[in-house]
């Protein structure tokens, strides 16, 4: 066991001489390291302030490729919009025009109807048609042509007649005395 002890003792002694210099590498690295993060840290600084820089410069420049390219943008939707707002004008075109000839149709149907249903009203009360009318018209005419014809001229009234039309003419106080009416004088 002595043996051991005095191995032991070595072995602390070079442990204690170790560890310094494991404490010493430590404390190197631990240097370097920060050093290594503050250099890091500064480029990363020096990055942002270029990229700063840069985007001052160019922001403007940038900026003005972004409003024209949204122009592009804006004109080419209002071309599409237009296209659409044109197809959608057209379909909506035929189909007021479908409704109108639609509309059209039925008024021509039920004034038809109409027309129907008060002939046949005219018929039954025994008015006479236009074609009753035209007929007869003809027959008055050629009459008249034939007397004409046969006797040199159309008849005339007779007096009688006259009078009698005259008096279907005038207002029923006018029929009811036949003196003139004097105007009375103001009492003055």
């Amino acid at each position: 066991m002595a043996k051991f002890k005095k191995a032991t003792k070595k072995t602390t002694a070079s442990g204690t001489r170790g560890r310094a210099k494991a404490k010493d590498d430590a404390q190197q690295q631990a240097e370097q390291l920060s050093s290594k993060l503050s250099e890091s840290a500064q480029q990363i600084w020096l990055a942002g302030v270029g990229a700063f820089s840069r985007a001052q410069a160019e922001g403007t420049k940038l900026f003005d490729a972004l409003i024209k390219e949204g122009m592009s943008l804006e004109q080419t939707a209002r071309r599409f919009a237009g296209g659409q707002a044109d197809a959608v004008r057209d379909v909506v075109g035929s189909r007021v025009g479908q409704a109108r000839e639609r509309a059209s149709d039925t008024w021509d149907r039920l004034e038809k109807v109409f027309e129907d249903r008060v002939q046949r009203a005219l018929v039954k009360l025994g008015v006479p048609g236009r074609d009753d009318l035209n007929d007869l018209s003809r027959r008055v005419d050629a009459l008249t042509a034939e007397l004409r014809r046969q006797g040199g001229a159309a008849p005339r009234k007779s007096p009688a007649r006259k009078s009698a039309s005259k008096q279907a003419t005038q207002s029923p106080a006018a029929r009811k005395s036949p003196r003139k009416a004097t105007k009375a004088k103001p009492a003055s």
